[in-house]
């Protein structure tokens, strides 16, 4: 089965409207499972054709089926790539004579109402659009989504990977009870390092029990089981995808700007850094070079991006500065070059970056790494290291999402209006999290009001509303917190957003901020709507944005890989003599931190003691939880290493490391404020989500295990 079943209509459009003699071998792949009504996880690099291997042969099931309503939903993680989708969309279901049409945050109460009244075939919109229709009062829900037969989950993996995920799980198996029979889900990502456990997590409860299939037939890069191997170990075979990598080191903003400005004049460049503020920086330097510059991030307004975005894929010698908001498959046009700032956290989001090039005939995937500094260079290099081995990360949902468990309860009963409270784990069909383990929650709900109880129904509590009840429930379909960030208006026009204690700290003269790579001068702030007036100045700017409390740091393998660049492995990439002269000096400094046969025990000309593990974040928390009796308490959890205690001996250490269970790491109460929902958990149960989360208890036993040497300075 391939091309030649699809529905005739949908065949003679692939072939005279868009011209393609013959089907990429996924999109040819994927007719087979998609047509039949599987379950499917489609998987290639950007730009290799998913959206189509997945919407081609549902448009023939469409056609062939004669499905009515609104019938496929197509979701996607931002509303950037749902926009920039909808004309591509729009023209493959009018081939069938049917419509798609846009649903989501930005859309106007006008077209919403257009939407309701006329459906389309197709709808694009994001989990929390598709949940704000379940819970509102001005939407249908049973007849709006009494037609729908599939649904497509645009980069999947950008879902399963954090809370996002469990949420849009848990909306898909409301609206599947809902419906009363399977909804097919095709899931679309670029290169994952567990597809069949990815597969098995987008089917949710329905996993074991409909039929699935991993599409991947042209994936440029080992099979991911093959390629799970220890970022320790030496790279054997190096897997190295075909394309032009290259490392440099920069030492600062400035000097990056300088060689982008030098490299690669009269084409277009892509450059990802790995913070706002850094694009910022980037954006206003290479300005001030004579560069036409556009920038991206996700504290811009929403016009001011798209007229980045737009004006870029236009012009010719230019370059965008972005965040990850343009790691996704966004198309800003053909792009020469790919630059990256410092580094990404993941290969899969080096692969997401490098894929945005080398889509023209006879052009090569590239990308050019410019180091700021030392940590960056180290990270970089280990990186490149773990990719040309052929290894990509697995996508592993956080575990025990209770606060997600919380606020789905609290949007059914919204939805439902009154549930029974013995019936409403049915709404979750068995999902893992929404089992017995969730009564307590429940419990916990209806004892401080979020919930009220009544003749065995569940229904909204003034608690809820009194937390959650701010514009019709609005904040209740989000899983995220938002930063505190205040509005910068010029004039009517919204420039973006920015964080308030750059509006709030002591400056001498004028304040300035820098954003859209322009620098402003503050001209009024209207504190209580949290709102700031600027215009245009000369000068230089500040940028600042505080993290959203998400755990940060980086992985075992990552930092393993770093272990080893410094023992001696170079990256199969091109390094700049500025590169490997540095990597140099960062090897002999580390000699006393670094070992082939295991950990080391440093004790420092001051009497400090660190044990580096070379373990990662998440490994070293555990470490440090594990090992309390030689661990200093309250210390600041490193990627690299554990402090111990000063007095600490040999023979401490071996009773200590003989002796201890492993514990999981302890958290901080403050962390809890960025848990939402959390507040309607109990106490307890918001704690254990943050430990489960924050430990990594088998590299932990593994680090545990190594052995240890010490060393002196």
């Amino acid at each position: 089965m391939g091309a030649a079943d699809l529905h005739p209509v949908v065949l003679h459009h692939i072939v005279n409207t868009l011209g393609w003699p013959e089907l990429r071998p996924l999109q040819e792949a994927a007719v087979e499972p998609v047509l039949a009504g599987d379950d499917a996880l489609l998987l290639a690099p950007t730009a290799g054709g998913k959206t189509e291997a997945a919407v081609f042969p549902l448009l023939s099931r469409m056609a062939a089926d004669n499905w009515q309503g609104t019938s496929l939903l197509y979701l996607c993680p931002i509303k950037a790539l749902l926009n920039n989708l909808l004309p591509r969309l729009e023209g493959y279901a009018g081939w069938i004579g049917r419509r798609a049409a846009l649903w989501h945050g930005d859309i106007t109460t006008v077209r919403r109402r257009q939407i309701l009244r006329d459906q389309p075939d197709v709808l694009l919109t994001t989990p929390e659009s598709l949940e704000s229709m379940l819970v509102s009062a001005n939407v249908d829900h049973r007849q709006f989504f009494a037609g729908v037969r599939a649904v497509v989950v645009d980069e999947v993996h950008a879902f399963a990977g954090d809370d996002r995920g469990w949420h849009l799980l848990a909306v898909l198996e409301r609206l599947t009870h809902l419906l009363g029979r399977p909804i097919q889900r095709v899931g679309l990502s670029a290169t994952v390092g567990n597809p069949p456990e990815l597969l098995s997590w987008l089917q949710g409860a329905s996993a074991g029990v409909r039929p699935g299939q991993v599409v991947a037939p042209d994936l440029g890069h080992p099979d991911p089981a093959s390629s799970r191997i220890d970022p320790a170990d030496g790279a054997k075979g190096s897997a190295v995808p075909p394309g032009e990598v290259q490392l440099d080191y920069v030492g600062s903003v400035a000097n990056a700007a300088k060689v982008v400005a030098a490299l690669h004049r009269g084409e277009k460049r892509l450059v990802f850094c790995d913070s706002r503020q850094i694009v910022e920086e980037l954006g206003h330097c290479l300005r001030e070079l004579g560069v036409t510059t556009f920038l991206s991030h996700a504290s811009l307004s929403v016009d001011e991006r798209r007229r980045s975005e737009e004006a870029f894929a236009q012009e010719r010698n230019c370059v965008i500065v972005a965040t990850s908001t343009l790691e996704l498959g966004i198309d800003v046009g053909d792009l020469d070059r790919v630059v990256q700032i410092n580094a990404p956290a993941t290969v899969a989001s080096f692969l997401q970056r490098i894929g945005r090039t080398g889509r023209r005939p006879g052009a090569v995937r590239n990308c050019l790494f410019l180091a700021l500094n030392d940590d960056a260079l180290l990270q970089a290099a280990g990186l490149l290291l773990l990719w040309g081995r052929g290894w990509v990360e697995p996508v592993i949902p956080p575990p025990e999402p209770r606060h997600i468990v919380a606020q789905q309860v609290l949007a059914l009963c919204l939805q439902e209006h009154r549930v029974g409270d013995r019936l409403w784990p049915e709404w979750w069909n068995g999902l893992g999290p929404f089992g017995t383990g969730a009564e307590p929650i429940v419990r916990h709900l209806i004892e401080q009001g979020y919930l009220d109880s009544d003749s065995g129904m569940l229904f909204i509590g003034p608690e809820a509303e009194r937390r959650f009840g701010f514009r019709h429930f609005m904040e209740m379909t989000s899983v995220f917190l938002a930063d505190p960030q205040f509005t910068v208006l010029w004039g009517r026009k919204e420039i973006g957003r920015t964080d308030p204690a750059l509006l709030s700290e002591e400056v001498e003269g004028p304040r300035l901020l820098l954003l859209a790579g322009r620098t402003w001068r503050v001209t009024y702030i209207d504190w209580r709507r949290r709102r700031c007036f600027v215009e245009p100045s000369d000068g230089r700017g500040r940028a600042r944005w505080n993290s959203s409390g998400a755990l940060r740091g980086l992985s075992f393998e990552l930092v393993r890989a770093m272990r080893s660049v410094l023992l001696g492995d170079d990256p199969p990439v091109g390094l700049s003599q500025r590169a490997k002269d540095r990597l140099a000096v960062l090897r002999e400094d580390a000699v006393d931190t670094v070992h082939p046969g295991g950990t080391v025990l440093e004790r420092d000309q001051h009497g400090d003691v660190r044990w580096w593990t070379w373990a990662g974040f998440r490994t070293n928390a555990t470490l440090a939880a594990t090992l309390t009796g030689i661990a200093d308490e309250g210390q600041r959890v490193d990627d690299l290493c554990v402090r111990l205690h000063r007095d600490l001996t040999p023979g401490d250490w071996r009773n200590a490391v003989r002796a201890e269970l492993l514990s999981l790491p302890e958290v901080d109460e403050k962390a809890l404020g960025g848990l939402k929902f959390g507040v309607a958990l109990p106490k307890r149960l918001a704690v254990a989500t943050l430990a489960a989360r924050l430990a990594d208890l088998g590299h932990a036993a593994d680090a545990l295990a190594e052995p240890s040497r010490w060393t002196m300075r």
